[in-house]
């Protein structure tokens, strides 16, 4: 392996054991969600606030995302916006 991939890995590494770790959900507390999609895809991430050495941290709680299907490529950017929080709200059971 090159220099050059080494230190790729080494990114790759770090991102991936450093914050932002996912959290372990707090029940009693609010909850947020981003939501987002492009044109192959929805992607949404489920966000809470919790409070981390005296510090408000908004870290987040777990991802989802998933293709979108040959029927949903024809809809408009507001419905497929609304397609995305939809399939959130209900893979998420909430």
């Amino acid at each position: 392996m090159t220099q050059e991939g080494m230190k790729s890995c080494e990114k790759i590494e770090k991102a991936l054991t450093e914050a932002p770790l996912l959290l372990i959900p707090d029940w009693n507390i609010p909850f947020g969600l981003y939501i987002d999609e492009c044109g192959d895809g929805l992607g949404d991430a489920l966000h809470q606030v919790q409070i981390i050495d005296d510090k408000p941290i908004e870290r987040p709680v777990c991802y989802i995302s998933r293709q979108i299907k040959p029927t949903e490529a024809r809809y408009g950017a507001s419905q497929i916006e609304f397609l995305c929080l939809v399939w959130a709200l209900e893979k998420l059971h909430y």
